[in-house]
């Protein structure tokens, strides 16, 4: 990953002719004739302009473009210094109110300006790659996130993670990846992490110390500052795919396989009420996607989420989120206020980003009055513990329910698990699609439709495994066929 300290060339060294031209001393040996002396070879180099791409290397040296872009290095100190003196020297002479309302191209024109007074004013010499990505990074300083501003435009990256100032990691193919990207201070974090909530009126100081925000582009933030964070104040972005995945992607990727999107398909079509569930990191909210694309374009979708991240394509969908409480600790919408809200919206189907708390009551009511085909997303380690965590979240509510009641409520309103998880490799698989039946005794049966079936590793260290079907039918297969949805026949073999 090129970090900012790579992408620009260093200051040339003096190198100067010797002054001291003293001749060596004599040591031969008696009546030998004397040594000749020579003076030290002189060392010449020709002038070259300022703009030429090869104006640091020395004569007999061709500068590569591997070399333009890894030998001779500035330092980090001196790097930033010099892009310092360039912000705060072009915001000395700007107007800030002005500023805030210029065009990227607009500003960009104007700091080169600025950057070319500035070196002439210090008799420092770039070539011309080097004033551009100087030009930018002062430019993403003003208007953008400073040093991950690059970060975020990598279509690589889909998680963003700084630890501090001076330790930033990536998130590429489901790896993670240190950089060499870092921030000045603790003060440079500090100064992007208000830039990104102060326009959405929120604030983070030593009495609110944590907070979760929304990039324009809607990419999830968190942010948590000392004294919380021990290391100084730290950065976690999610970013927001601008291109919404379909089921075509997710089977490229080998998310999951042809037969396991079919069947999917269908019990989307079928108003079936779905659980997508995982860990942390495992991809659910983009499976949750994609299954919300298969909901017909004539039904009225309500989405609820902690930050809106659903892109769906249907033409009537209302999407709400929550919103914090204000300075003085009022005002707080919760997933469960906009649950409770949704069921007075009229909705043909609701859709909530994540499940977590006392919300699965009303969730798991609106599932068993009526508003069948519902999707939900949860943080579970398998199938069988989805069926734990709704019980826990169904008291988190606080209504004193027996135990088999909750359960039975789970049974008659949840259909299928959606389990996903992100494997050693960094992929990430659908590895259970499991089916949830009814109670006997006290016990929620489950069954799985398919699941992933671990081989071992390549040399590569990629997973080996297969998705196959489990030959088991969902008892749900009638109501589906009873709607006129029909499956192959091989689907389930």
């Amino acid at each position: 990953m090129d970090s900012f300290k790579q992408r620009l060339l260093a200051s040339p060294f003096d190198l100067t002719r010797p002054t001291n031209e003293t001749a060596l001393p004599n040591y031969s040996l008696p009546g030998a004739p004397p040594a000749e002396t020579t003076a030290p070879p002189e060392v010449s180099f020709q002038m070259k302009s300022r703009t030429d791409p090869d104006f640091w290397s020395a004569p007999g040296q061709e500068t590569t473009e591997e070399g333009k872009d890894g030998a001779g290095l500035l330092s980090n100190e001196t790097l930033s210094a010099l892009k310092k003196r360039i912000h705060e020297k072009y915001l000395k002479d700007a107007d800030v109110a002005v500023v805030s309302r210029l065009s990227r191209e607009t500003l960009t024109e104007q700091v080169r300006v600025q950057m070319e007074l500035v070196l002439d004013a210090e008799n420092l010499a770039l070539t011309q790659k080097m004033r551009d990505v100087l030009v930018e990074a002062v430019v993403d300083e003003i208007l953008g996130l400073g040093p991950i501003e690059s970060l975020l435009a990598d279509p690589e990256v889909t998680e963003v993670m700084v630890n501090g100032p001076k330790q930033i990691y990536v998130e590429k193919k489901g790896k993670l990846i240190l950089t060499d990207t870092t921030f000045e201070d603790d003060t440079h974090v500090l100064r992007i992490i208000e830039r990104i909530v102060a326009p959405l009126g929120r604030r983070i100081d030593e009495s609110s110390p944590m907070v979760d925000a929304r990039l324009k582009d809607g990419s999830r933030v968190n942010a948590i500052i000392p004294p919380l964070a021990v290391k100084g104040p730290s950065i976690t972005i999610r970013k927001f795919s601008k291109i919404p995945y379909q089921i075509e992607d997710m089977i490229r990727f080998g998310t999951l396989t042809q037969k396991m999107a079919t069947f999917l398909e269908a019990c989307v079509n079928g108003r079936m009420n779905i659980i997508v569930s995982g860990g942390t990191g495992s991809g659910k909210t983009t499976t949750l996607g994609v299954l919300s694309s298969y909901i017909p374009e004539g039904e009225r979708i309500v989405t609820i989420e902690d930050a809106a991240e659903l892109q769906l394509r249907q033409p009537h969908v209302v999407t709400l989120e929550t919103r914090p409480a204000n300075l003085e600790g009022k005002g707080e919408i919760t997933i469960r206020h906009l649950v409770k809200n949704s069921l007075r919206m009229r909705p043909d189907r609701i859709v909530i980003g994540e499940v977590r708390g006392g919300e699965a009551l009303d969730m798991l009511q609106a599932m068993n009055t009526g508003h069948d085909g519902s999707l939900a997303t949860l943080h579970a380690n398998s199938p069988r513990d989805v069926m734990a965590r709704l019980e826990t979240m169904v008291l988190m509510a606080g209504t004193e329910l027996p135990v088999r009641a909750i359960r039975e409520q789970i049974a008659s309103a949840v259909q299928l698990i959606v389990h996903q998880s992100r494997l050693r490799d960094g992929s990430r698989r659908i590895t259970h699609i499991t089916e949830v039946q009814k109670m006997e005794g006290d016990v929620i049966v489950l069954q799985d439709i398919f699941h992933f079936e671990w081989i071992g590793m390549d040399e590569n260290g990629k997973v080996i495994g297969e998705m196959k079907p489990t030959g088991l039918r969902p008892l749900f297969l009638p109501a589906l066929m009873a709607q006129g949805i029909s499956l192959p026949q091989d689907i389930f073999l």
